[in-house]
């Protein structure tokens, strides 16, 4: 009996590492209108040659985006050489104004990279700096605390180059039909509205741009 049942053993073992690798089945296609909008006449927000932009709409008075943060810090890091991730803040209007202003300040003065978590913290950990009527000089006295020279803080903030850039991201959210924060736009043309979680999004996101790549 163990001599019959012997190269039967031998077949199964040699089909166990077949079974083993085989490929995982391939996602559902993602489905406009579900996973993503398509953009009517959607252009990137600062298109760089040979990159896909994907663009993060985001508040730092947004506790949304301040849960994203981190997943969104970690993605970047995976993201290929041809991808490029722009964060562009939201300004609605009223208390997303002065921190929208503080973004562009903060990169005129090239510190808004290293600033960027912790204006979150600020607002949403530490609670130093306040979510509505934030003054100028609040906001000018965090960055003071982060290392970066006061008046020069005050002089971007208050320039004719923040005046610019927060004009240009107003226009850009606004044609984009941006209505809430945080939100992903694939090269202009996708914003991503699937996804039961940060993750599901970015994954979305992922394929998008992959599509992209692939009519480059």
């Amino acid at each position: 009996m163990a001599s019959r049942l012997l190269p039967v053993l031998i077949t199964l073992l040699a089909l166990l590492p077949a079974a083993t690798l085989a490929a995982p089945p391939s996602p559902a296609p993602l489905v406009e209108g579900q996973d993503y909008d398509v953009i009517p006449d959607g252009k990137p927000f600062a298109p760089a040659k040979g990159k896909i932009e994907v663009v993060e709409v985001f508040g730092y008075t947004c506790i949304h985006c301040a849960h994203l943060e981190p997943t969104l810090a970690a993605w970047k890091k995976t993201l290929p050489r041809d991808v490029q991730l722009t964060p562009v803040p939201a300004a609605f209007g009223g208390y997303w104004i002065p921190y929208a202003r503080a973004f562009y300040a903060a990169k005129q003065l090239g510190v808004q990279e290293r600033t960027h978590q912790a204006v979150f913290d600020a607002l949403h950990k530490a609670g130093s700096l306040p979510i509505q009527n934030a003054t100028a000089d609040e906001i000018a006295g965090f960055y003071a605390s982060q290392g970066v020279d006061r008046a020069k803080f005050m002089a971007a903030l208050r320039g004719p180059e923040v005046d610019a850039q927060l004009a240009k991201a107003r226009d850009w959210v606004t044609a984009a039909g941006v209505e809430g924060t945080p939100t992903i736009i694939v090269n202009g043309k996708y914003r991503v509205i699937g996804g039961s979680n940060y993750s599901d999004r970015l994954k979305i996101a992922d394929r998008l741009i992959a599509r992209e790549r692939t009519r480059k």
